[in-house]
């Protein structure tokens, strides 16, 4: 049985039903006191499943009257199909992610990939100009200081704390700084890892950990990632009992670029079948805190018996970006760990940690990542619905469970990498599908993003991405 709450087991049946066509735009659904017989539940679990639905943009409350399916513009699109088996990495596809890197730097580009916002409207940065100013004229000594790990005891009390919702029970000891969620990512590697080592990678992944397997020198096996319920486990297992694997990297909540959570009966055995095998998991979750749901999702960690899962996370993707503050709970390998940050980057700055921690402390970071949230799903409901509109026949798309990150399967015949020039050729950044695979594949697919302002020029842009994709053909095909 589903240890999802009860309301969200309704809200994936509905959405199921509205995408397989059994409830259609405009259809009425059941009233509460109906639905409470048909589910035999009670009248708060309906309303509190329909207020969710609601919330996602699925359907619309009218007064007097009941709650709704939206008209076909708001719909989800169709859920995507399971992806591909598992096969050996290789290094073909280094070539188009610094391609892609590259087109980051026109700031004057219409940028429909970047998975981070741009600008202060989605960050509190005058909040943090105060704290900064107060804190540099009461402790100089920050901006002075040389700083060492494991980083602020401030910041990584604070950290333990937010993760309890996250049903992991840390200390302040059992996390250290870093820069970035990227760094804490290296570091894993370096620790439980040794060069000609084997590292099990979704798929699609994380573009980011194909160049940095490369420069370490390991190797890498995909494993397919369902567009909903995330890694397969059955595959996972699978490599595991022939030992082919020397770790794990896996994004189970909020997914990138897949927008998926894990369900937490999966979560749970994925913990269990890395203690049983006693094979590494990096959880790599920068996005978890952007998940739509009234909580955080229980992180894979909260169910590690033996420090075999290594917990990475970092505010550059919620809070300020360029501050580069993340951090890592690596379990088992802390002394490790620790080692190697002192002999790469040492510490990271004291000012800019002191200044999260008071911010985390004041509690407006609760507050900052329900706006957040709440814009995110609105333009991602835009974003899907220019999507269904303005795209060709036969395209698909994720649901993400939270964040700004749509994936996007266009028709077998696109050809994303060319699709990729013409639209930077017309100076509108997207991201091709093969950079999210050690092996080149998804060629048809991309990754869009709706963590911009929404304006005419942003609108303009995916329309003429649309209109580039119809053009866009494979020349294998």
């Amino acid at each position: 049985m589903s240890h999802e709450p009860l309301y969200q087991q309704l809200v994936n049946e509905w959405i199921t039903l509205i995408q397989n066509g059994v409830m259609r735009p405009g259809e009425r659904l059941p009233s509460v006191r109906q639905a409470c017989s048909m589910h035999k539940v009670s009248p708060s679990t309906i309303l509190a499943a329909y207020r969710a639905l609601e919330d996602r943009g699925v359907i619309e409350a009218r007064p007097q009257s009941g709650f709704y399916v939206k008209q076909s513009a708001n719909l989800p699109l169709p859920r995507m199909r399971r992806q591909s088996t598992a096969l050996p990495t290789s290094d073909d596809v280094l070539d188009h992610i610094e391609t892609f890197l590259a087109s980051q730097s026109h700031a004057d580009f219409i940028d429909l990939s970047l998975a981070s916002p741009r600008g202060s409207d989605f960050y509190p940065t005058g909040r943090f100009k105060q704290i900064l100013n107060q804190l540099i004229r009461q402790q100089p000594e920050l901006a002075t200081d040389y700083p060492f790990p494991p980083g602020s005891a401030r910041l990584r009390r604070q950290i333990a704390q937010r993760v309890v919702s996250w049903g992991c029970v840390l200390a302040a000891e059992d996390i250290l700084i870093t820069n970035g969620c990227s760094e804490a990512l290296s570091l894993a590697l370096r620790a439980v890892c040794k060069p000609g080592d084997t590292v099990g990678l979704e798929s699609p992944t994380y573009f980011a950990l194909i160049p940095l397997l490369k420069s370490l020198g390991l190797s890498a096996i995909e494993i397919p990632t369902h567009p909903t319920t995330g890694l397969s486990l059955d595959a996972l297992e699978l490599l595991l009992s022939e030992q082919r694997l020397n770790a794990i990297v896996a994004m189970p909540t909020v997914h990138n670029p897949l927008g998926c959570s894990m369900p937490l009966e999966a979560k749970k055995r994925l913990a269990e079948l890395v203690n049983q095998y006693r094979v590494p998991l990096i959880e790599d979750t920068p996005h978890a805190e952007l998940f739509y749901g009234q909580a955080v999702p229980d992180a894979v960690k909260a169910y590690d018996r033996d420090g075999w899962v290594l917990l990475c996370s970092s505010y550059s993707k919620t809070l300020v970006p360029g501050f580069r503050i993340g951090w890592i709970a690596p379990g088992r390998y802390l002394k490790e760990v620790t080692r190697l940050k002192v002999a790469s980057t040492l510490g990271q700055p004291r000012l800019l940690e002191e200044t999260v921690a008071e911010y985390l402390e004041s509690g407006g970071y609760d507050h900052h990542l329900r706006g957040l949230r709440r814009h995110f799903m609105s333009q991602m409901e835009r974003l899907r619905g220019m999507v269904a509109s303005h795209f060709p026949a036969g395209t698909r798309a994720t649901s993400p469970s939270g964040g700004c990150l749509l994936w996007v399967e266009l028709p077998s015949a696109t050809d994303t990498q060319q699709l990729f020039r013409a639209a930077l050729a017309e100076r509108i950044t997207v991201a091709p599908g093969t950079i999210y695979s050690a092996k080149g594949r998804y060629r048809h697919c991309l990754r869009l993003s709706c963590c911009y302002p929404w304006s005419d020029a942003f609108e303009r842009a995916l329309v003429r991405v649309g209109e580039l994709a119809g053009q866009s053909r494979s020349t294998s095909a």
